[in-house]
């Protein structure tokens, strides 16, 4: 455990006795348990960067989870004992590690859940530990359509949009706007083959043209070949689809390059953490964000905004919201099964529309059933310098879309889900 990214602070014997004493003490059925107490943690093992080109986006989602905790445990934690973090650092992009990390936690630490990972390599060789271990797992930040695809399990659950609703949020409007020709600046792994498959899929339905894509690895700090190969295509769009540090670095780049002059900048999303890293001139492009803190009149995203700013003195992006939601599902999942058992969780879970201080959203937020993946809201629009409300306002939302309107069928995602007799 990374004691210097763990969970929130231990619940004192002081606390714990109260919860037991507001909550009662019962005796539950359990996996590694054999008499539940008011003071004996319900574990949520973490498996998330927080080194490498994630290690941004990883800590954010951390101070949701962080977040999420700490009002779980305020109302009775999960049931009745207290919600406890155990964190590793999975590493950015070596899923060797994360698989190792996975298997300690689960092994050793004997937690309740695994949660993880931002990058979707990652997610898919920990859900193969998961699937082996019949463990429950969330996947808080990892995009790939496999997750909750053909490689989909009864006990693994999605937060965020798959690679193909990401997709489908926003080619339409591209070509539509910008022109039928796209050059690609791809991640070489199963998030950015996942953005890549997905948007030959969008090309050729709309009559447009993939005129040249560039496989980049993972961690790239120098984009300039590639820019100069991607500017002698002469698309009407350039797409990138790198994310992380990566994203940052390749805007920074195209910028630099007067790319954004020439031809038109997208991608597929966009992290706020990037825009805030660059310079305002560098904020260019139309994107997808895939939860946004800037939501006038949508219940409970001030407080939850608010609470995220005292806790880190910054707004929340996408990746605290994601943590925040991937760990409050799963209390969802254990309180409303009344079971830490996890095909039960599961069963809980399957079909379950969060609540609305947790979805944090205008459309309803449902883990899809016989899929697993969380079918809520997506933002199309473009970065900005600066909105009107404030600093941290630095994308413009043009369309608010409901992602079951773009959804593929269950059916089309290949997901043959078998449960355990």
């Amino acid at each position: 455990m990374n004691d210097n990214f763990g969970s929130s602070k231990a619940i004192s014997r002081r606390t714990a006795l109260k919860v037991a004493a507001t909550m009662g003490v019962a005796t539950i059925a359990a996996p590694r348990i054999v008499m539940a107490t008011g003071e004996q943690p319900v574990k949520l093992g973490v498996d998330n960067p927080l080194t490498g080109t994630y290690a941004i986006t990883g800590r954010n989602e951390l101070h949701g989870m962080e977040l999420a905790v700490e009002e779980i445990n305020a109302k009775g934690g999960i049931l009745g004992r207290p919600a406890k973090l155990i964190v590793e650092d999975s590493t950015s992009g070596d899923a060797g590690v994360a698989v190792q990390k996975a298997r300690k936690l689960i092994d050793k630490d004997k937690v309740d859940f695994l949660v993880g990972n931002v990058n979707s390599g990652l997610t898919m060789a920990m859900s193969a530990v998961a699937y082996e271990k019949g463990v429950f797992m969330m996947d808080p930040g990892g995009h790939a359509d496999p997750i909750t695809g053909k490689e989909c399990h009864w006990n693994v659950f999605q937060v965020d949009p798959s690679t193909t609703l990401l997709v489908n949020a926003i080619a339409p409007s591209l070509v539509k706007r910008f022109g039928k020709k796209f050059y690609f600046l791809v991640p070489d792994y199963a998030f950015g083959h996942g953005l890549l498959d997905a948007y030959n899929v969008n090309l050729k339905k709309l009559g447009a043209t993939n005129v040249g894509t560039d496989l980049i690895p993972l961690g790239t700090t120098e984009y300039s070949s590639y820019l100069i190969k991607a500017q002698a295509a002469s698309p009407d769009v350039v797409v990138i689809l790198q994310n992380g540090e990566d994203q940052t670095n390749v805007l920074k780049q195209a910028v630099q390059f007067g790319l954004d002059k020439r031809f038109h900048i997208a991608g597929a999303n966009i992290e706020l953490e990037t825009l805030e890293a660059l310079a305002p001139e560098s904020r260019i492009g139309n994107w997808v964000i895939e939860w946004y803190w800037n939501q006038p009149g949508v219940a409970h995203v001030k407080e939850f905004t608010d609470a995220i700013k005292k806790k880190t003195g910054r707004v929340p992006t996408a990746r605290t919201w994601f943590g925040h939601t991937a760990i409050h599902a799963c209390a969802l999942a254990a309180n409303t099964a009344k079971s830490l058992e996890p095909v039960k969780m599961a069963r809980a879970l399957n079909g379950l529309t969060l609540p609305p201080e947790v979805a944090l959203q205008p459309h309803p937020a449902t883990f899809r059933a016989e899929q697993h993946l969380l079918i809520g809201t997506l933002w199309a629009g473009h970065a900005q310098a600066k909105g009107d409300a404030g600093a941290d306002d630095l994308f413009k939302v043009d369309e608010v879309i409901e992602s079951k309107t773009i959804a593929p069928t269950v059916e089309e995602t290949q997901c043959k889900m078998t449960w355990p007799s």
